[in-house]
């Protein structure tokens, strides 16, 4: 097999670390090589809090993506999240020097580099500068700009600000585990990526995901992104719930989650009791599964209510930022059973749950294509993207370079414009990683 044609997704969560080995195949659906996963320790609430364990968690879910997939690894994109992720909003302009030429690539990299220079408070950093409306000389709402004359080049901004510390302990887990960093990647986004269909981007829609530890949320209207928020609750808090309220062991209460939990008290009888078995030489544990469906619910509530009043901080009662598509619902948490009808419920908005196989290969494993694994699909997705937009630019500088060097053969002296010519041209993010990267580098 080619060693360089597959890109890897990681995702760092709280209760699993999932690695996943893929490529684009020739029909431009994700084809899954291999996947490992194992147990996450030493996250907390989407945080790294152990640095050692999360490395021996890393190495055996990468040990077992590479024994399924007969695929060495050296290099993933891994998503981040966390209580520490905010976002605003920000508005820049550039002013071209030479408005007679129509607007390119380069002006709107130099826009969005200007944005990374916004002065943060002391110990965060931007993650993401993601472009919303343009304005060229006055003239709002467009879309994409490039191709088009003028002086004055403007840009809404939605820039997603994270701490520093938690994103180098992320590298510096990576960097131990003997992997390299090619990309990072706000989780909602790349869940978002995973799936949502572009419909549902343009109506307006708020996707979220409900991991073990956070429960993220990404609202997308006019196909851009408009607000991201990470709220430090998730499935676990509903476990720790259960396992206090029923007096019984983590473990049991997981499993009495995932097999008879549900969102909604009203659809179990008084009598349905489950019997769970004791611990050494004691009795068995009789629960009745209507007190198990309210000690979820009023959890599940507290989450979504949670989710709503962000979804309102972004306007969603406004007649222009309606979320025609509504909701959707991904990640671990979403299997809870009637979660669905309690979020229409409290929300009043069209709810779905979302599954990735829609960019999966048609032969994919039947549990990649679970909401559990939409993040881990997502960040594959966009390290196969960066992969293609790598290999693109260097095609352009190579030809660039090789035109110039035919034009420049015989005059003397302008080896070095060619060479700056050919230079490999990186976008934000790219610059980012390789910043990330020179920092662990000289922190060792």
């Amino acid at each position: 097999m080619e060693q360089k044609n597959y890109s890897v997704g990681l995702d760092i969560g709280t209760t699993k670390i999932v690695a996943i080995i893929g490529r684009e195949n020739e029909y431009g659906k994700i084809e899954v090589l291999g996947i490992g996963r194992s147990r996450s320790l030493g996250v907390h609430r989407g945080v790294v809090n152990n640095i050692t364990q999360t490395i021996q968690s890393i190495q055996q879910a990468v040990d077992q993506a590479v024994e399924n997939s007969g695929i060495k690894i050296d290099s993933v994109t891994v998503g981040i999240a966390g209580q520490h992720i905010r976002s605003l909003q920000h508005s820049d302009y550039i002013t071209r020097p030479n408005p007679e030429e129509v607007i390119g690539e380069e002006d709107l990299e130099k826009l969005c580099n200007q944005v990374y220079k916004l002065v943060m408070l002391p110990g965060e950093e931007i993650i993401h500068v993601l472009p919303q409306e343009h304005k060229v000389d006055g003239q709002a709402e467009i879309k994409q700009p490039i191709g088009m004359y003028g002086g004055r080049l403007e840009a809404n901004f939605h820039v997603v600000v994270g701490q520093v510390s938690s994103i180098k302990n992320i590298g510096r887990c990576i960097k131990s585990a003997g992997l390299d960093l090619d990309n990072i990647t706000l989780e909602p986004l790349a869940s978002a990526n995973a799936v949502l269909s572009q419909e549902e981007k343009e109506a307006g829609v708020a996707l979220i995901d409900i991991g073990g530890g956070t429960t993220d949320l990404a609202i997308f209207k006019d196909g851009i992104i408009r607000h991201t928020a990470v709220i430090p609750f998730g499935g676990n808090v509903i476990t720790e719930d259960i396992k206090e309220g029923c007096s019984i062991i983590e473990k049991q209460a997981e499993l009495l989650k995932l097999k008879f939990g549900s969102a909604w008290p009203g659809e179990n009888k008084d009598n349905e009791i489950v019997s769970i078995p004791g611990l050494r030489g004691r009795e068995p544990k009789e629960i009745s599964l209507k007190n198990l469906s309210k000690i979820i619910h009023a959890r599940v509530v507290e989450i979504i209510e949670q989710v709503y009043l962000e979804i309102k901080n972004y306007g969603h009662e406004d007649q222009k930022k309606k979320l025609i598509a509504g909701i959707v619902l991904t990640g671990g948490g979403s299997q809870l059973k009637h979660l669905k009808q309690l979020v229409e419920y409290i929300t009043g908005m069209d709810t779905r749950i979302g599954y990735p196989n829609e960019h999966l290969a048609g032969d994919s494993d039947q549990e990649i294509a679970s909401p559990t694994y939409a993040t881990a699909v997502g960040l594959l997705m966009n390290s196969v993207e960066t992969k293609y937009r790598n290999e693109k630019r260097k095609e352009v500088a190579n030809a660039e370079a090789s035109d110039e060097e035919l034009v420049l053969e015989n005059v003397p002296g302008t080896e070095s414009q060619a060479a700056a010519m050919g230079r490999e041209r990186k976008s934000v993010l790219d610059r980012w990683a390789d910043r990330l990267k020179e920092f662990l580098d000289n922190a060792e």
